[in-house]
């Protein structure tokens, strides 16, 4: 069984298709790990999410924040912006469907066989991975509650509390998660998080640097992210692996082979 993983595909579905294909991979015996953000700005975002869907059985997908505000605007849709591809999903016969199953998603997940986590944004450096995958459920509860899943995605924009503390409580607790998990970037060594800057890592603000460049509690856990799309798959900090190579921006996807490290690109511009 080969284990593969791959960047943020944002409805891109030609060029997972070319990966898949590129690789051989086999659902009947492969696995797939996804860091999110499956649809929203790219081309097919309900074919890629009907693809993914048809293969659920062979997948281990983490939510990035373009995944949470898509179930946001399906239980609300003034919350649709202006440059979201999300119509189509939202006028499907099975949309309630893949609803459903996107909720049942984690925000991290850990394979502790290869001490490997997978997660969207990033883990901050304030936290083991105990910690993390804690935090994360407190999210994941929500999202399966019928009763508050609604209030909570109502409620996780913004980006306010910008640190955890562990009194926090209600909206503003999982809304800091969330951001954590989804949104982050850059912080400061205590996890003080700056969610206005979006490109590489020379702009960082002052007094903050990429979460992976602090001392990391999670230090011994090999992390596997996405969402950085500026960072094009590209990071040189020890036991931290970039997937997202800004395929929907017209750079590439990168899917990278779990147990060797052997990286497959597919040029987005070209598919």
């Amino acid at each position: 069984m080969a284990v593969y993983a791959i960047g943020d595909l944002h409805g891109c579905l030609d060029p997972l298709k070319c990966l898949l294909a590129d690789v051989r991979f086999d659902p009947a015996k492969d696995r797939l790990w996804l860091v999110g953000d499956l649809a929203n700005r790219g081309p097919q975002p309900l074919e890629t999410l009907r693809y993914l869907y048809g293969m659920r059985e062979s997948l281990d997908i983490v939510l990035g924040n373009h995944d949470l505000h898509l179930l946001a605007v399906y239980y609300n849709i003034d919350r649709q912006k202006k440059n979201d591809t999300l119509r189509d999903i939202l006028e499907a016969d099975d949309c309630a469907d893949l609803m459903k199953w996107l909720r049942q998603q984690k925000l991290v997940r850990y394979d502790a066989e290869r001490r490997t986590a997978l997660v969207h944004a990033g883990i901050p450096p304030q936290w083991t991975i105990e910690k993390a995958l804690k935090r994360a459920a407190e999210v994941e509860t929500i999202l399966q509650d019928d009763a508050q899943i609604v209030e909570f995605l109502d409620g996780m924009y913004g980006n306010d509390p910008a640190k955890w503390n562990g009194s926090l409580e209600g909206i503003e607790r999982l809304r800091v998660i969330t951001n954590y998990f989804t949104r982050m970037r850059f912080c400061t060594a205590e996890g003080k998080l700056e969610l206005k800057s979006k490109e590489g890592l020379d702009t960082a603000p002052i007094g903050y640097a990429p979460w992976f460049a602090h001392p990391r509690k999670s230090e011994g856990t090999r992390i596997l992210f996405g969402h950085w799309a500026a960072l094009e798959g590209r990071c040189d900090a020890p036991d931290i692996e970039a997937l997202d190579g800004g395929c929907v921006w017209g750079g590439r996807m990168t899917l990278m082979d779990v147990d060797s490290n052997q990286r497959t690109e597919c040029s987005c511009a070209s598919t």
